[in-house]
């Protein structure tokens, strides 16, 4: 599930967060105070409360001034005691973080990312025990998979700035606990219109959990860094999806419907603990602007104790000292960059869809997944009709084929972790260059994306009584690694193409597919029957097919048709520069 949240680390000095600068920016004002501010006390300037005070932009990288007063004469012995340094160890660049706590953290992602895409498929299991309760059809139930989706999509629009300007764990604790809420109101709700609210709250609470996940990995990993994370996420939200149904199945078959949502509640539940006490803030810009505000206290502690001024560093000249004291305060760059709220909401909503629409690459590439994505959604109809019709299941046994989902997922996630190191090792210097360009993120994509067509058209042709249940079911595995590699391809190519510019364009692709998904279900019966299971399976294979030809395109000819793009070609000249 996409990421109009994320924010990749930059070689430019756009981002602040991710590209941290080498070269300190000072202020215009900066300078040595001068000589008659203050009175002079072994060779060191003494300052007082009338100098002024300097600002200067702090980064990760800027080496912090030690405090005046240990350059100077011992003081009397009446003299407060200063205030000691706080402890800056919390708000250490996420990139520098050890790799246990990275892991930790991305385990911790991934698994928040699984329990939202669980609630999206979760809902079928209960639709008959619902439709008999409330009187509805079966066209009408499915809503609830539709508006969870629309929920989905929308919701990253508004809520992406907020994450930007206070970081990602209130944004976590504050959706996640809303998330329970929702969930409960899911479990207890009198009427079937209940029901459609709460899922469509449910759908805008749980889209943090997966359009951030991809923000905290980028905010942790530096992009050559990052494909196994990458990974891992795009894995979690296809096996979420996958479980959903298969666990639910059993629950709806043998207890209420009530208890497929209680079971949420439990699974929400203990996400958002160990989120609220292990889930540390990654966003650097949001660090950075802790940091300078801690260190800001401590100065006006230490002024307040008589102590002023820290060594700064200046122009050296024939006589003269490298540092002199200073009355400085820290101030960070993005926090003056940063737009207001309504500004940065009105820029979330416009620039995705300007890209969609003004740019090839992610006008195609969102097509690709949001038809990828919702075959994957139409299993979550297509599988129990099926099964139910054709190998006389039950509705235990018919979701249990989603544990082919499951296994697909989790196949597509191994072998996008080590085929890279593995390809690398064997292929030429000339072959290795190219893996590294955007082109290069569709190397793999290009013949695994192929599995989509295959598994609709094996879904399809093994969709009869006579052929064991064990033949659709593999090919519904197919079909579920071919999904995987689209939506890992499209994440990194989009990303890796346009920049700074990638949450607008992950965004674009998101909202796309999240729309486009949650309608499937609504026509899957209508169109199984109408179409007869052969026709609609061979139909969707064959849209999948000519889809795939467009990670060959980009492998051919992407570099030309990133050049004709004024916003890819920028990008790519920052990074050439």
């Amino acid at each position: 599930m996409a990421n109009p949240e994320i924010k990749l680390p930059q070689e430019s000095s756009d981002a602040e967060n991710h590209a941290f600068n080498h070269d300190i920016e000072k202020d215009e004002s900066e300078k040595r105070p001068n000589d008659d501010s203050g009175s002079s006390t072994g060779g060191v300037e003494t300052l007082g409360a009338q100098d002024e005070i300097i600002w200067h932009y702090l980064t990760f990288e800027t080496e912090l001034p030690s405090p005046a007063y240990l350059s100077q004469p011992p003081r009397a012995n009446s003299q407060p005691t200063p205030a000691e340094c706080p402890d800056l160890k919390k708000y250490t660049s996420p990139f520098l973080w050890s790799n246990s706590r990275k892991r930790i953290l991305t385990w911790m992602s991934c698994f928040a990312t699984t329990v939202t895409a669980y609630s999206a498929g979760s809902y079928t299991s209960a639709i008959p025990q619902m439709r008999e309760l409330w009187h509805v059809s079966e066209v009408a139930a499915l809503v609830g998979v539709t508006i969870f989706t629309v929920g989905f999509a929308l919701a990253p629009m508004f809520l992406a700035p907020f994450s930007e300007i206070n970081g990602r764990r209130p944004m976590f604790v504050v959706t996640g606990v809303l998330l329970v809420v929702f969930q409960m109101v899911c479990a207890v709700t009198p009427t079937f219109a209940g029901m459609l609210v709460a899922r469509f709250l449910v759908g805008c609470m749980g889209s943090t959990f997966s359009t951030m996940v991809g923000g905290v990995v980028s905010d942790i990993y530096h992009a050559k860094d990052r494909n196994t994370a990458m990974s891992l996420f795009s894995g979690a939200a296809l096996l979420g999806t996958g479980l959903g149904p298969l666990v639910s199945g059993f629950v709806a078959q043998n207890t209420t419907w009530r208890w497929v949502f209680y079971l949420q509640i439990i699974t929400c539940g203990t996400m958002m603990i160990f989120i609220i006490f292990f889930f540390n803030e990654t966003r650097g810009s949001v660090l950075l602007s802790r940091k300078g505000k801690v260190l800001n206290k401590w100065y006006e502690q230490l002024e307040t104790s008589g102590y002023y001024g820290m060594m700064m560093p200046i122009a050296a000249t024939a006589g003269e000292s490298s540092t002199a004291p200073q009355r400085i305060r820290w101030k960070v760059r993005s926090d003056e960059d940063r737009t207001s709220i309504a500004k940065m909401v009105s820029v979330s909503l416009y620039r995705p869809f300007h890209l969609l629409f003004t740019e090839p690459v992610v006008f195609f590439f969102s097509v690709w997944v949001s038809f990828a994505w919702g075959i994957l959604y139409l299993f979550l109809s297509a599988i129990p009709l099926v099964f139910q019709n054709n190998h006389e299941f039950n509705l235990q046994q018919s979701e249990s084929v989603f544990a082919a989902l499951c296994i697909g997922a989790l196949l597509s996630t191994i072998i996008s972790i080590y085929q890279e190191p593995i390809a690398r090792r064997y292929l030429g210097a000339h072959r290795q260059e190219f893996l590294s360009t955007p082109e290069g993120r569709l190397y793999f994509a290009s013949v695994q994306s192929t599995l989509l067509p295959i598994g609709c058209f094996w879904f399809a042709w093994s969709s009869f009584p006579s052929d064991h249940w064990i033949v659709p079911a593999l090919a519904v595995a197919c079909a579920t690694m071919g999904i995987f590699s689209i939506y890992l391809a499209v994440f990194n190519y989009l990303a890796d193409s346009y920049g700074r510019y990638a949450s607008s364009a992950l965004a674009a692709q998101s909202f796309s597919r999240n729309m486009l998904a949650g309608s499937f279900p609504l026509f899957t019966r209508q169109m199984f029957e109408g179409m007869t299971y052969q026709g609609a399976g061979s139909f969707l294979g064959g849209i999948s097919a000519l889809l795939t030809i467009v990670p060959w395109v980009l492998i051919f000819y992407g570099p030309k048709i990133r050049a004709r793009s004024k916003i890819a070609s920028e990008i790519m000249g920052q990074k050439n520069g």
